[in-house]
């Protein structure tokens, strides 16, 4: 393993916080409108497509890696998992808070790992 002296790390840092500052900065650059606040209209439908699709697929990519690792490691000790994310998703449909589901699914997986998982 290499180490890295103080000015080496700094030098890491102060890059890495720039190419993240970019990444969070590009895309109010981007798509800002010349004056409006309502954005570009040159860019109306890619947005309208980009505020539809992409979180849900995003909430989706989430939910599969969560749940992919336990299964993995050991199918019977996924079902707490399962049970959780059924539990959220139910709860989510119901009250329509992403607080209260996420945080009573949160609550059901910690209490199932206890009972279920030896």
């Amino acid at each position: 393993m290499m180490k890295l002296n103080i000015s080496e790390a700094l030098v890491s840092t102060f890059v890495m916080g720039g190419v993240i500052f970019f990444c969070r900065v590009f895309p109010f650059l981007f798509f800002r409108a010349s004056g409006d606040t309502q954005g570009s209209p040159r860019f109306a439908p890619f947005l309208a497509f980009v505020e539809k699709v992409v979180p849900p697929v995003a909430m989706t990519v989430l939910a599969f890696n969560a749940l992919s690792a336990p299964l993995k490691a050991d199918p019977q000790g996924g079902i707490p998992a399962l049970l959780a994310a059924a539990f959220t998703a139910l709860v989510h449909l119901w009250k329509r808070n992403s607080l209260i589901s996420i945080f009573g699914g949160t609550a059901l997986y910690m209490i199932l790992l206890r009972i279920l998982v030896p």
